[in-house]
């Protein structure tokens, strides 16, 4: 992994952390964060799959230990953040990214938080309760990352998968 990678990974995990202070959305035992499921589109096309997972997993763990994320982050984003990158990876599109964060985040990530949140929350809610907030999160971010993406375009940016020459250096 290149230095460069490294570093965008970092930052993605900063804004990720730090942007959960300022916008989120209560959903019951959970709280929803947009900005995350945009960070995890963004990830999954300029990183690949298993970067986009760890960025996904930095950001829930220092969320947690600062007290403002739940447990439920883990199942949703990293879930979420691995089919985002494995869509773009095969389609090639923004909208396969996007797409790979709803199903991942907003049906897979809702459906396995009902165990995670009975075992380690004590709720005893079912998996509709966690599919209404997940997949309106997950829709607000991959649309929102999707625009970013759109924006920033084919940049070196969005190049990331590939190690910087000599000649760049």
């Amino acid at each position: 992994m290149s230095v460069q990678k490294l570093t965008v990974m970092a930052m993605f995990v900063a804004i990720g952390t730090l942007a959960s202070h300022v916008f989120w959305i209560p959903a019951g035992v959970a709280k929803a964060f947009p900005v995350q499921h945009a960070i995890n589109v963004i990830a999954g096309v300029t990183l690949g799959p298993i970067p986009a997972v760890i960025v996904a997993f930095a950001i829930g763990l220092l969320r947690n230990l600062i007290g403002v994320g739940s447990l439920l982050a883990f199942p949703g984003g990293m879930i979420g953040a691995l089919l985002a990158g494995y869509f773009y990876k095969k389609a090639k599109t923004y909208g396969a990214a996007a797409a790979g964060e709803w199903i991942g985040t907003g049906v897979i990530g809702a459906v396995i938080a009902v165990p995670v949140a009975a075992l380690f929350l004590g709720s005893k809610t079912g998996a509709f309760f966690f599919i209404l907030p997940f997949l309106t999160s997950s829709v607000a971010g991959g649309i929102i990352g999707w625009v970013i993406l759109r924006l920033i375009g084919k940049s070196s940016f969005v190049n990331l998968k590939t190690e910087p020459s000599e000649k760049s250096i």
